[in-house]
């Protein structure tokens, strides 16, 4: 794997395009007849130029969820994340908890993911999340980090004011996070 493929996203393109080519998107659960609803914006936060998701998460209608959703590969190709041992983030929120969600082409169905959750301070950290802390979610296949398609940073499960702001997202190596 090139060393342009450990960064997923540092903001050096015009937004909404990522530096793995493909352009974020934001993703609520009305494509589900839920009424959560949001803004994608990218922004200056808090001195860092950032990839920000704002809005209400509601639980009416069976909804729960607002996601900024980037592919990894172009034309729904796959990345080999084998080499390394997670994906970290700099984060900056409003204190709540979010999930990081990860999809593999082994993934027809738009509920099934990867997941593990995090806390988004309100001051910038990073956080590193283990590519053995992600738990399946109605999938019983395993996590194939050969077939990584889609990462998804989403606000989900309770009703609250999502305010998540994103300033790089990377694959990591192992002495990385010690």
């Amino acid at each position: 794997m090139s060393e342009a493929l450990e960064v997923i996203d540092d903001l050096r393109f015009d937004p909404p395009l990522a530096a793995t080519g493909n352009g974020w998107a934001l993703v609520s659960d009305q494509v589900m007849g839920g009424v959560s609803s949001g803004t994608m914006s990218r922004e200056e936060v808090a001195g860092r130029n950032a990839i920000r998701m704002q809005g209400g998460v509601s639980l009416e209608n069976d909804g729960g969820f607002l996601q900024v959703a980037l592919n990894l590969a172009r034309a729904g190709g796959e990345v080999d994340a084998r080499r390394w041992t997670g994906i970290r983030l700099d984060v900056l929120g409003n204190d709540q908890t979010y999930n990081l969600h990860l999809r593999t082409s082994d993934i027809r169905r738009p509920w099934e993911s990867y997941r593990q959750s995090f806390r988004a301070s309100p001051a910038w950290t990073t956080v590193f999340l283990p590519f053995s802390g992600f738990a399946p979610h109605r999938t019983d296949r395993p996590l194939n980090l050969s077939r990584l398609r889609r990462i998804g940073i989403v606000a989900i499960g309770r009703a609250f004011e999502a305010d998540i702001a994103v300033a790089d997202i990377r694959f990591y190596a192992p002495q990385e996070a010690s």
